[in-house]
C-alpha cells in the first residue's frame, strides 16, 4: 500500500499495515454487531444485549459503565418494581441495556415501563428510545411529564450548566418530588458533589459509597449519588 506526495510514493511499514488492517477489522466487526442489533429489533431483543455495538464517542462525553456497575444500578431500579412502575433512564444507556437484559432473563416477573432519554440516535433501535438534548431540558413529549417513580441520570458533561439542566429534566419527569415516592440515582463526577446534593436535596439525595466503574476506565473521580441506601451502598458520612 502506497500514498503519493510531492517526493514520490510513501510505503507503509509492515507494522503500520497490520495496525491498519486490525483497525478496519474491528470497525467492520462493530458495524456488523450494530446491523445484527437492528435486525433483532423485529424480535423484541429476546437475546442478551451488549454495549459493544455502540462505540464510545469521547467528544460527545460517552463513557459506558462496565457490565457489573450497570447491572448493579439496574437491579436497584428494578427492586420491588411492579407492572405499574415507570423507569426513566436519562443519558445512561449502559444501565438501560442491563435493564433490558435483566427483564429478558426471566429473573423478574414484573414488566415496568421504561424510557431511555438519550442524545445518541443509534439507540432508536429500541422502542423505549426518546431523543433528548440536555440543552433543551424540557423539550420532551408532554405525556412523560410527572410520570416516573424511578429515575437514573448521568449528565454527559461535568459543568454546572449541564448538571442544572439535567436536574430540570429529572424534576419534570418525576411523578413526585418527594423522598418517599421517588427512587433516584445520579452518577457523575466527584467535583459535582456540592451542586448535586443541592439540586436534589429535597428528595434526600446524598453521596454513596458505591464505586462507579467504566468499561474503559475514566480519569475523573466518579461518584454515585442516591436518595436511598441498599445492600450495595450506604451514604457517605459527612465530616
Amino acid at each position: 500500500m502506497t500514498m503519493e506526495n510531492d517526493d514520490g510514493p510513501i510505503q507503509l511499514s509492515a507494522g503500520a499495515l497490520e495496525a491498519l488492517k486490525e483497525f478496519y477489522g474491528e470497525r467492520d466487526a462493530r458495524e456488523k454487531q450494530f446491523e445484527d442489533l437492528k435486525t433483532q429489533a423485529e424480535d423484541e431483543f429476546k437475546g442478551k444485549l451488549s454495549m459493544e455495538a455502540f462505540t464510545e464517542d469521547w467528544n460527545a462525553s460517552q463513557f459506558w459503565y462496565c457490565d457489573d456497575t450497570a447491572t448493579t444500578l439496574a437491579r436497584h431500579l428494578l427492586d420491588g418494581a411492579t407492572d405499574d412502575t415507570r423507569i426513566a433512564v436519562v443519558s445512561a444507556p449502559s444501565t438501560f441495556i442491563q435493564l433490558k437484559n435483566l427483564l429478558n432473563s426471566g429473573e423478574y416477573t414484573a414488566r415496568p415501563k421504561m424510557t431511555l432519554l438519550e442524545y445518541d440516535t443509534r439507540f432508536n433501535v429500541f422502542k423505549e428510545f426518546e431523543p433528548y438534548d440536555f440543552e433543551q431540558p424540557l423539550k420532551l413529549p408532554v405525556d412523560l411529564k410527572g410520570s416516573f417513580d424511578r429515575i437514573i441520570c448521568d449528565p454527559p458533561f461535568l459543568s454546572q450548566d449541564c448538571q442544572t439542566k439535567a436536574a430540570l429534566t429529572v424534576r419534570w419527569l418525576a411523578k413526585s418530588w418527594d423522598e418517599a415516592s421517588l427512587k433516584l440515582i445520579v452518577c457523575t463526577g466527584e467535583r459535582m458533589e456540592t451542586l448535586i446534593t443541592k439540586l436534589y436535596s429535597k428528595v434526600g439525595t446524598r453521596t454513596t459509597t458505591f464505586e462507579v466503574r467504566h468499561a474503559k476506565g475514566l480519569s475523573n473521580e466518579f461518584r454515585c449519588y442516591a436518595n436511598f441506601e441498599c445492600k450495595d451502598w450506604k451514604w457517605v458520612k459527612q465530616a
